[in-house]
C-alpha cells in the first residue's frame, strides 16, 4: 500500500511515515519546504520526499494523482495557536488549514482514495467538566486556530466517504517543539515557573499516536474520532510536574488560573476532556497511560542526546 502523509517536518508527521515505513509500505513524504528540514533524520528504505504546498491547488491536484496514494495522512496545518490571533495571519491560517484541507479532499475525491485529517479539542468551547463526545456537534469553537480547523472537518466530511477525521490534543513527539521541550528549557533557566492548573485535557504521544492512524488506515472504520493517550485528565501544571519528576528537576512549579496567567492571545478552552470509547467498540488499541508514554518520550530524548 502506498501512503501520502503531509506535515512531515513536524512532531505527528514525522512519527506517521517512520511507523508506515516500519510496516513495509511505500510512503510519500510531503512538507512545504523544498528539502526535508526536521530535527530528525527520516528513514530512507520504501521513501520518497517532495515539497508541497498545501495551499496549491493545481501543484496538489497533479501530485496526488501522479503519485496515487490508497491513503493520504494529513497532518499539515498552522498550529500557532496565539500567532493565529493576529489579523496580519488570518488569511494564511485559513489558506493553510481550510483551503490547503479542500485542496487535499478534492484530490482524495479524485481518486477515490482514504483521507486522515487530524484534528483537535479547540473545536469545542471547553465549558462544562463531561468529557467530549466524538460524535458531538455542538461546535463553538474559541480562537481562530479552532474555526479554521473545524471548517476543515466540515469540508473533509462533506465531500468525503473514506474518511477520518482524529481529534487530539497536546501533542508531544521527537521532532519539533512542544510543552515538554519548553519545560524542560524553562525549568533549567529558573527556580519557579507559573503554569496554568485550570485547563484540564490529556497529553498525546505522536510516536503512540501515529500507530493508530496506521491502523486506521488499514480498516474501512471511517469516522469521527478522539485520540489521546489513556489515563487521569490532567492540567498543564500536573503536567510539568510529573516532566520535572522524570527530569529530576528541582524546579518550583507553581500553580495558576488561566486569567492569572494572562499571556496568551487566543482564548483557550478549559474542558478538553475527550471520550475515547469509541476506538475501542471498533476494534482499535486504546493509547497506553499517559505517564508510561512520559517516561518512554524521555528514554528516546536521552538517546538522541
Amino acid at each position: 500500500m502506498k501512503l501520502f502523509v503531509t506535515g512531515v517536518n513536524g512532531q505527528l508527521g514525522y512519527d506517521v511515515v517512520c511507523e508506515a515505513i516500519k510496516r513495509g509500505y511505500n510512503v510519500i513524504a510531503s512538507d512545504i519546504s523544498v528539502d526535508y528540514n526536521g530535527i530528525m533524520k527520516l528513514p530512507s528504505k520504501n521513501l520518497k520526499y517532495l515539497p508541497l504546498d498545501i495551499t496549491n491547488s493545481e501543484h496538489v491536484r497533479k501530485t496526488l494523482l501522479h503519485e496515487k496514494p490508497k491513503v493520504v495522512i494529513h497532518c499539515a496545518a498552522w498550529t500557532a495557536v496565539d500567532a493565529a490571533e493576529e489579523i496580519v495571519n488570518y488569511l494564511k491560517v485559513y489558506q493553510v488549514n481550510v483551503e490547503g484541507t479542500k485542496n487535499i479532499a478534492d484530490a482524495c475525491k479524485l481518486l477515490d482514495c482514504k483521507m486522515i485529517y487530524i484534528s483537535t479539542d479547540y473545536v469545542f468551547d471547553g465549558q462544562g467538566q463531561e468529557a467530549w463526545e466524538p460524535d458531538c456537534k455542538n461546535f463553538k469553537p474559541l480562537n481562530e486556530y479552532g474555526k479554521s480547523k473545524l471548517m476543515g472537518e466540515q469540508i473533509v466530511s462533506q465531500s468525503l466517504e473514506k474518511f477520518y477525521i482524529v481529534r487530539t490534543s497536546w501533542v508531544f513527539g521527537l521532532n519539533g517543539n512542544n510543552f515538554i521541550k519548553t519545560m524542560l528549557k524553562v525549568g533549567k533557566k529558573n527556580e519557579t515557573v507559573r503554569v496554568v492548573n485550570d485547563q484540564i485535557g490529556s497529553p498525546t504521544y505522536t510516536f503512540e499516536l501515529a500507530r493508530l492512524l496506521i491502523d486506521m488506515s488499514e480498516t474501512e472504520k471511517f469516522g469521527f474520532y478522539h485520540a489521546t493517550n489513556s489515563g487521569e485528565y490532567i492540567s498543564w501544571y500536573d503536567f510539568c510536574c510529573e516532566i520535572y519528576k522524570i527530569a529530576n528537576y528541582t524546579t518550583k512549579v507553581i500553580p495558576v488560573s488561566t486569567e492569572e496567567y494572562g499571556i496568551s492571545k487566543a482564548k483557550r478552552p478549559f474542558n478538553s476532556r475527550m471520550d475515547k470509547n469509541k476506538l475501542i467498540k471498533n476494534g482499535f488499541k486504546e493509547l497506553p497511560y499517559w505517564k508510561e508514554s512520559l517516561m518512554d518520550y524521555f528514554e528516546k530524548l536521552n538517546l538522541e542526546k
